[in-house]
C-alpha cells in the first residue's frame, strides 16, 4: 500500500471517530488524488458510521393538528407517531430497515396451534420513564386498550380476532386468536399500540405520556410541538444519541423549507418536489430519498351517491391521467398506481388488469351503464394530505372535461384537514403510508368495519377472504386469496392510488445514520431513535 492511500484509510478511521475536520480530511484525499466529490462522499459515509452522543435535533414536520392527543389509539399521521411513539415509546415489536419483524419490548415470539396463538417473551429489565419495571401485566392492559367496546382507537380491527390476553408470569404474555395469523408480531409492531404503564383499576395510563422511548416527554403542545429529553435508563445501548429532540409542526412545505435553509431545524419530510433544487444546491444540506409502501390517493365515500355507482367509479377511475400527473407534479419521484394498495415491494403484491389508464371514452361507456351523460362532484383537497394534491386535482380537472365530467376543487384549509374533512367530505384527497403485509394494509383500511376505511366500502367477498387468507398457512392458496382480493378492490372499490410515492426529505450533513427503513417516513418513524450528530 502506497504511504498516500496508507494515510488516506488512518484518515478515514479518524473521521469516524470526529478527530479530524472535513476540511482536513478533503485535503489529504484530493492529495491522495481523490476529486472533491468522492472526497465529501468518503467523508459523509465515514463519520456517519460512528454515531456519537449528544446534541439538540430539530424536526420539522408537515403534519400536527391541535386535536391531537396522546391516547395512541388516535394517533392520526406522522407527527403524533414519530414524536410520540417513534420517539416516546416501544411496541412488542418493530419493523427493522429490512422489512422484517423483530423484537422490540419482546424479546422474542414464537406461535403454536398453527399461529392461533403467540407467546412473547418480554426482555427483562425494561423501565417505564418513572421508574417502574414494565411487566407482562403492562402490555396485556396496553392492548386491551385498544378492544373495549366503545373505542375508537385505529387499531381496534387490528385486533379483532385476538380472543384473549394474558400474562403468564412477569415476563411472558400469551395472545389467543379466533384463527390462525402467521402475520401476528408484524400486526403489534403498529404506532398505535405502544406499551404503556398499568393503572390500579386494570386501565392503562396514557394521559401521562410515561412510555419506554429513548426519550421521556418534556412538553406536548397538540398542533405546535413536541420535545423531549434524553431517556438515560434506555434499553437500547445502540440507540438513542442525542440529549434532546424537539419536532414542530410546519404544515406549509415552503415554511418548512424556509426553516431547513435558515438553520432553525435539522431535518424535513415531505420535501416540495418542485423546488427540490434549491435544497440540492446548498452544500450544507443532503437530500434523502427512498421508495416504499407509501401512496397517494383520492378515496370516495361509496355509500353516498353517485359513488354507490361500480359504473360511476370505474369512469372516475379512467377519467385521470395518472402518467402525467406523476410526471409533472411529482417530477417522476414515485411509480404510477393502479387502484391497489399493496405496493410491488410487499408480499403476495399483484398488479390487477386491466390497469386504469386515461381513457376518455372508457369513462363515458362506465357513465352510460350508470344512466348517465354527464357527471359532476366536488373534490375537497388540501396539500395537508400529500404534497402536490391541489396541483394534481386541478391537472385532473382539466383531464376530466374530455370524459363529461366536472370536478369542483375546492381546496381545504391545511391545518383543520384531517379533523373536518378526511372521513366526512365524500370525495377526497388523502395518503397512506402502506403497510408491510397485505393483511395489514387491508384490515386497517378495508375491511368494512375498519375504524380508518375512509371509503366506507363493504364487500362480502372481500371481507371473507380477508378472515380466510390470514389463518391459511399453504403460502401458494394464500397468494391466490390476496391476488383476488387486490383484483376485487381494484375493481369495485372507492380507491384512486394515484402513486406509489418516493419519500423525499432533507437534512443537514452533520446528521449519520444507518440503512433508513421504508415502512414509514422519517426511518420508519424512528428517526429520533436512530439517528445522531456526526460532527
Amino acid at each position: 500500500m502506497k504511504e498516500t492511500d496508507h494515510k488516506l484509510q488512518q484518515a478515514l478511521k479518524l473521521a469516524g471517530r470526529g478527530k479530524i475536520s472535513r476540511r482536513e480530511f478533503t485535503q489529504l484525499a484530493i492529495a491522495s488524488g481523490v476529486t472533491l466529490a468522492a472526497a465529501n462522499t468518503m467523508f459523509a459515509d465515514a463519520a456517519r458510521a460512528e454515531p456519537k452522543k449528544g446534541g439538540t435535533f430539530k424536526i420539522g414536520v408537515g403534519h400536527g393538528a391541535t386535536t391531537d392527543t396522546l391516547d395512541p389509539g388516535l394517533y392520526p399521521d406522522q407527527f403524533t407517531g414519530t414524536a410520540l411513539w417513534g420517539t416516546l415509546a416501544n411496541s412488542l415489536t418493530e419493523i427493522d430497515a429490512d422489512g422484517n419483524v423483530v423484537g422490540d419490548v419482546a424479546e422474542s415470539f414464537e406461535p403454536s396451534d398453527g399461529a392461533k396463538k403467540w407467546m412473547f417473551k418480554l426482555r427483562k429489565g425494561i423501565t417505564f420513564h418513572n421508574g417502574r419495571t414494565v411487566t407482562a401485566d403492562d402490555v396485556v392492559a396496553s392492548l386491551l386498550h385498544h378492544t373495549k367496546e366503545d373505542s375508537k382507537s385505529a387499531a381496534k380491527s387490528l385486533l379483532k380476532e385476538v380472543v384473549s390476553f394474558k400474562a403468564d408470569g412477569p415476563d411472558t404474555v400469551v395472545i389467543e386468536l379466533s384463527g390462525g395469523n402467521a402475520d401476528f408480531p408484524y400486526t403489534v409492531s403498529d404506532y398505535h399500540m405502544p406499551i404503556m404503564p398499568k393503572n390500579d383499576d386494570g386501565s392503562v395510563d396514557w394521559q401521562s405520556g410515561i412510555r419506554t422511548g429513548a426519550y421521556a416527554l418534556d412538553k406536548f403542545e397538540p398542533g405546535v410541538s413536541a420535545t423531549f429529553n434524553k431517556n438515560p435508563n434506555y434499553f437500547k445501548a445502540d440507540r438513542g444519541w442525542f440529549d434532546r429532540v424537539e419536532f414542530y409542526s410546519i404544515k406549509d412545505v415552503t415554511a418548512r423549507t424556509n426553516a431547513l435553509l435558515a438553520g432553525e431545524i435539522h431535518h424535513m419530510d415531505r420535501c416540495e418536489l418542485k423546488t427540490l433544487d434549491m435544497l440540492k444546491a446548498s452544500p450544507d444540506l443532503t437530500i434523502q430519498e427512498v421508495t416504499g409502501y407509501g401512496h397517494y390517493v383520492y378515496v370516495m365515500n361509496v355509500g353516498i351517491k353517485p359513488f354507490d355507482d361500480v359504473n360511476v367509479r370505474l369512469a372516475i377511475k379512467h377519467s385521470l391521467n395518472r402518467d402525467e400527473i406523476v410526471e409533472k407534479v411529482f417530477e417522476g419521484h414515485g411509480t404510477v398506481g393502479n387502484d391497489n394498495p399493496i405496493a410491488p415491494a410487499v408480499k403476495f403484491a399483484v398488479d390487477p388488469q386491466p390497469r386504469h389508464s386515461y381513457d376518455p371514452e372508457k369513462a363515458k361507456a362506465f357513465l352510460k351503464k350508470a344512466g348517465l351523460e354527464s357527471l359532476g362532484f366536488d373534490l375537497s383537497v388540501s396539500d395537508a394530505a400529500f404534497t402536490g394534491a391541489v396541483d394534481s386535482a386541478l391537472l385532473w380537472k382539466e383531464h376530466a372535461k374530455a370524459c363529461g365530467i366536472d370536478i369542483n376543487v375546492i381546496r381545504e384549509p391545511d391545518d383543520s384537514y384531517w379533523d373536518n374533512v378526511w372521513l366526512k367530505k365524500p370525495f377526497c384527497a388523502s395518503y397512506w403510508s402502506g403497510r408491510p403485509t397485505c393483511d395489514w394494509m387491508f384490515t386497517t383500511a378495508y375491511a368494512a368495519d375498519a375504524a380508518w376505511n375512509d371509503t366506507f366500502w363493504k364487500n362480502p367477498r372481500f371481507n371473507e377472504l380477508l378472515v380466510a387468507a390470514r389463518s391459511e398457512t399453504d403460502e401458494g392458496k394464500r397468494a391466490g386469496m390476496y391476488a383476488e382480493m387486490q383484483q376485487v378492490l381494484h375493481d369495485d372499490g372507492g380507491l384512486i392510488n394515484l402513486v406509489f410515492n418516493s419519500y423525499v426529505e432533507a437534512h443537514v450533513n452533520t446528521l449519520g445514520h444507518g440503512k433508513v427503513a421504508v415502512n414509514w417516513q422519517l426511518d420508519g418513524m424512528k428517526i429520533a431513535e436512530r439517528w445522531w450528530f456526526n460532527a
